[in-house]
């Protein structure tokens, strides 16, 4: 079944491309969907069809009918997970590098949220629905380290209410391009999607949400720093977006940065997570190890 949607041009947005002010009106639809749907007659302004060229005017009616993406669903599978700590309310689950956290359109199988329903069963909350179940917060594919899962809803809310307060701990350890002349700092830098590639975040005061980031440096190595960061908000790749803003972006991302021959993704790990137990109230903290990958590309640096 196809969805309809009716827009009304207002005075601000009169002169923006058709294509760009349904895309940026409709989070479903990407402006080259959007110049599909045109082409195909699935837009009409003002009772008829136009190009994709053509400029919106204040007062036009805009109506859009498409067809929703069709919900995924997550099958379990047999995959190993490294499980730090678990107990009925919750796990902490070391992630490798290259795991995608939960499917999504180009990675139905093999991800965490497929290993996590063969582990747990139905024993994860279903807040954020069946692509989703028990994931309070998510680290990029090729993003090593921590993540919790919540195994009941009352977990899942309490975790969540503890990451909006900013009272959960989360470090990262990184090796970013480029030499720091200050030893610590702090990004303060709204981030939000970018308009030209929505794939990417950027920094951006446009429909954007505040970011923070704390850094310090453990190390330089003669045009690299080993950082250590602190994540006071946690808005998507957003130390990834954040170090790039600075000129100094993760060592091996392709997407904010470059790659590196030899180096298999980003030099970026989830170490440390803290937090209050929803249950018992206390305090908990967990370390992960840097990865292989990560120790061998420090141990070159050493040697440079």
């Amino acid at each position: 079944m196809s969805e309809k949607i009716i827009l009304a041009v207002t005075e601000e947005a009169s002169g923006t491309r058709i294509d760009k002010y349904i895309s940026d009106n409709i989070a479903e639809l990407t402006r080259s969907a959007v110049q599909g749907l045109i082409k195909d007659g699935g837009v009409i302004v003002c009772g008829g069809t136009v190009s994709k060229s053509y400029k919106v005017q204040a007062g036009d009616s805009v109506e859009v009918s498409f067809a929703p993406p069709q919900p995924l669903d997550a099958a379990a599978e047999d995959i190993p997970l490294n499980i730090m700590y678990e107990d009925d309310d919750l796990l902490i689950v070391n992630k490798p590098k290259g795991m995608v956290v939960h499917p999504a359109h180009g990675n139905y199988t093999g991800t965490m949220v497929n290993a996590l329903l063969y582990h747990c069963g139905d024993s994860l909350s279903g807040i954020n629905g069946v692509i989703r179940p028990g994931i309070v917060h998510r680290i990029d594919k090729n993003t090593s380290g921590l993540l919790i899962v919540a195994k009941n809803d009352k977990s899942h809310v309490k975790l969540s209410e503890q990451i909006k307060a900013h009272s959960f701990t989360r470090e990262y350890e990184a090796i970013a391009v480029g030499s720091f002349k200050e030893k610590e700092g702090t990004i303060d830098a709204p981030i939000g999607r970018n308009r030209t590639d929505r794939k990417k975040m950027c920094v951006t005061q446009e429909n954007s949400k505040n970011a923070v980031t704390h850094y310090s440096v453990i190390k330089q190595y003669g045009g690299f720093a080993h950082l250590r960061l602190r994540l006071e908000t946690g808005r998507t790749h957003q130390i990834r977006v954040h170090l790039a803003y600075i000129g100094h972006p993760v060592l091996g991302d392709d997407v904010y940065g470059k790659a590196y021959k030899g180096l298999d993704g980003q030099c970026l790990h989830a170490r440390k997570i803290g937090f209050i137990h929803p249950s018992t109230g206390e305090y908990m903290e967990f370390t992960s190890e840097l990865p292989d990958y990560f120790q061998s590309v420090l141990n070159k640096l050493e040697k440079m």
